[in-house]
């Protein structure tokens, strides 16, 4: 779930960090100081860009797997086997794929910002005239404090765990065979993106609940 979930977490955070610069270019160029570059690049990345990219990578990869996978052992009847053995399929086949969330998308978020950060920043050297490193290091350091990194960081969690759980829940209601499978994938994938934005918009009362200082 992490370790081949990676290189494509990391292509997106580079692109989602390059895609800010180049706003920036056109946006503010000429009419406000450079160095907002840096605030805009760290503010994005931060509390938006690389959660919710990395989340919906997460989505496309990872939940799309895990609602197919759990499809198709409900529709070829491996999950009434499990019952038949006594065996409780939430705790033999759920909790370790939330738990696996839970772990793997904070590590992979932080990577995401790091790259997201450092596209950003070279994009916006290249392609901004006037520019300096200076300059952006100043407008990152006048935006970023400690909650902000913990605010990406508590949306990877709950993301992880949303993304898993609801995924591996659809995937056990599936019915209908093969077309089922791909159905139920399908639900999953769109419900998932559906509660994540949902959940996006629910966590900025929580970043305006704490300040900068």
């Amino acid at each position: 779930m992490g370790v081949h979930s990676l290189p494509l977490v990391l292509a997106m955070g580079a692109l989602g960090g390059a895609v800010v610069a180049m706003q920036a270019v056109t946006q503010f160029t000429g009419s406000v100081p450079l160095w907002v570059v840096g605030t805009v690049l760290v503010a994005g990345v931060l509390t938006e860009l690389g959660p919710v990219l990395t989340a919906i990578t997460i989505i496309a990869r990872v939940g799309a797997s895990i609602a197919a996978e759990l499809a198709s052992m409900r529709v070829s009847e491996q999950i009434d086997a499990l019952y038949s053995l006594g065996r409780d399929p939430v705790p033999v086949l759920i909790v370790p794929r939330v738990l696996a969330g839970l772990v793997v998308l904070p590590p992979l978020v932080i990577l995401a910002n790091a790259v997201g950060i450092a596209s950003g920043w070279i994009t916006g050297l290249i392609f901004i005239d006037g520019l300096t490193s200076a300059d952006v290091i100043y407008g990152m350091r006048f935006y970023f404090y400690p909650f902000a990194l913990v605010y990406s960081i508590l949306k990877a969690m709950v993301f992880g765990i949303t993304i898993t759980f609801l995924s591996s829940f659809i995937g056990l209601e599936a019915t209908g065979g093969a077309e089922g499978v791909g159905k139920t994938t399908t639900r999953a994938v769109v419900t998932t993106t559906l509660v994540l934005m949902v959940l996006d918009l629910l966590f900025i009362p929580l970043l305006k609940a704490f300040p900068k200082g």
